[in-house]
């Protein structure tokens, strides 16, 4: 998805593609890692695993693995088609920032996707085994 950003008080135009753990994002023809902690409009972006403090819009809806900022809720969806290989997690578990909730093959590659905070899965919408399409939703965290 094409955004729009504001770095050093200049506009800038980056690609950002969401990744299990956060972003893929691509400025000026090179590719960095963005993961981000949202706060009340303020938080910290770790680009590369550099910390930089950031200021969001009142609006901004940004979230490691399609996470909702504005409800509380977070989504884990497939970060691309592929299939269901174990599923870690089921509606009511505790789980914390990190956790690994399911592992999906893509590419013959397996992909650990996990909790990008804290919480309760409200929802598992996947079984093991299944054919999923990218950004099909697989747990939501509470």
């Amino acid at each position: 998805m094409i955004r729009q950003i504001t770095v050093d008080g200049r506009q800038r135009t980056v690609d950002l593609v969401p990744t299990p753990l956060g972003w893929s994002m691509l400025l000026d023809g090179r590719s960095y890692e963005v993961a981000l902690e949202a706060h009340d409009g303020a938080g910290v972006a770790y680009v590369n695993g550099i910390a930089v403090p950031v200021t969001l819009p009142a609006r901004a809806r940004f979230g490691r693995s399609g996470g909702d900022a504005g409800n509380g809720s977070k989504r884990i969806v497939a970060p691309m088609p592929g299939r269901v290989i174990k599923v870690l997690v089921k509606p009511g578990d505790e789980v914390a920032a990190r956790q690994p909730l399911v592992v999906v093959e893509a590419m013959k590659m397996e992909n650990e996707l996990r909790a990008s905070g804290a919480g309760t899965v409200a929802e598992v919408k996947v079984v093991e085994g299944a054919s999923v399409e990218a950004n099909a939703l697989l747990v939501v965290i509470a």
